[in-house]
């Protein structure tokens, strides 16, 4: 098995690092102390057709895998921008993937060209106050009226919700105690977010602040049967479909932030002079980055795994899942030791390793924990019995 990249996907690496590089770490720090949407950053890919990487040429995207599109998210997070810089276009890259593979044609030629050039902004609607990681709980309901559905319910950590004009909302369109099967009778459908019907709330919190996090509330919003994304009643199906991609790109994120902050530590280890030398030649220093630099080439190997498993048609649920949990691990392992190379300095904003830190612990948490993660490793690669 041959992980070497193709001379295609070294370009790619390369052109996504140079214009990256446009952007530096104090642009970064400015619109997340700011919660200001990075816009130049946004269509500065945007312009330069990054943002279709995955999605068909018919529609205008570049039709490439998987993992070309994970190595764009690496390179654009390892830049200095992480979650901040990759969450302005990974819904774009993964969460249209429902629609390419499920939506009708007139929803593809609605909707991805635009996606791909930058003019339409998706977000995704799932997580629920009170479901949780158990989707088959959601309680936001679609009912039908004549032609329409008339959709109700609330939404949480519905990220660039307040950029977006449309959603990929899933909701139950057939109670969950009149279904044979928990995981039936819900749908998708791409719903227009800018309505009187609908409201938004930021959620204050502890990182990624230039993108932010809505809280969505949705009363009484009428939507044409044309909105619905396949068949009724197949949504859960549909999202499935998704979960590995999204384990994928994730795990090449958390890959990035952890290269970022391994490269400052490692330049500040070299520049800091104490008692006469730099605090790079300190065991105690030079030891924890190696073991970072270690964990995050074997989480890669596994990453590149999953990403050529899922481009080549094989399974890959286990591998994408592995892959998520030790990138994550690795990604904030390192940027953990990154602050305390720096020591009282790693606090403050100036160095940026603080800002990697708060990023690269959302990875442990989204969009599903590292427990959940280890519960499907248990039940569905060591057949223990399912604990929940």
């Amino acid at each position: 098995m041959d992980f070497t990249l193709t001379d295609n996907q070294e370009d790619i690496r390369s052109a996504v690092r140079q214009l990256a590089g446009n952007f530096p770490d104090d642009y970064w720090s400015a619109r997340d102390t700011n919660k200001e949407f990075p816009t130049e950053f946004y269509n500065a890919f945007a312009d330069a057709g990054w943002l279709g990487i995955a999605i068909p040429e018919e529609y205008g995207g570049g039709g490439l895998g998987i993992l070309e599109a994970a190595l764009l998210l690496e390179e654009v997070a390892a830049s200095g921008a992480g979650m901040n810089g990759c969450s302005t276009m990974h819904l774009t890259i993964f969460g249209l993937n429902t629609i390419v593979k499920h939506g009708s044609e007139e929803l593809r030629k609605e909707v991805l060209p635009r996606a791909v050039d930058g003019s339409l902004h998706v977000c995704f609607g799932v997580t629920e106050p009170d479901a949780g990681t158990d989707t088959t709980r959601v309680s936001t309901f679609a009912r039908r009226d004549g032609d329409d559905f008339v959709i109700t319910g609330r939404k949480v950590w519905i990220t660039k919700a307040g950029q977006s004009q449309k959603m990929v909302l899933i909701a139950r369109t057939t109670p969950r105690d009149e279904v044979a099967k928990r995981t039936e009778g819900m749908s998708l459908f791409l719903i227009d977010i800018e309505s009187t019907h609908v409201h938004l709330r930021p959620i204050p919190k502890l990182g990624r602040n230039a993108v932010q996090s809505y809280e969505v509330l949705i009363d009484e919003l009428r939507v044409p049967s044309s909105a619905l994304v396949g068949q009724e009643g197949s949504g859960f199906r549909y999202l499935l479909d998704g979960l590995n991609p999204e384990r994928i790109l994730l795990a090449h994120e958390a890959l990035g932030i952890g290269r970022a902050a391994l490269r400052r530590a490692v330049r500040y280890g070299k520049d800091r002079v104490v008692f006469g030398r730099p605090i790079a030649q300190n065991q105690g220093i030079a030891f924890p980055l190696a073991e970072a630099a270690t964990r995050l080439d074997a989480a890669e190997l596994m990453a590149r795994n999953a990403a050529w498993r899922y481009d080549n048609g094989l399974s890959c649920g286990k591998e994408a899942n592995m892959a998520k949990w030790l990138c994550a691990e690795a990604g904030f392992f390192a940027a953990d030791r990154a602050i305390q190379t720096h020591g009282g300095m790693g606090y403050a904003q100036e160095y940026h390793v603080e800002r990697y830190f708060r990023e690269s612990r959302l990875l442990r948490l989204a969009p599903i924990s590292q427990e959940m993660i280890l519960n499907y490793v248990s039940e569905h690669v060591l057949g223990l019995p399912r604990s929940y």
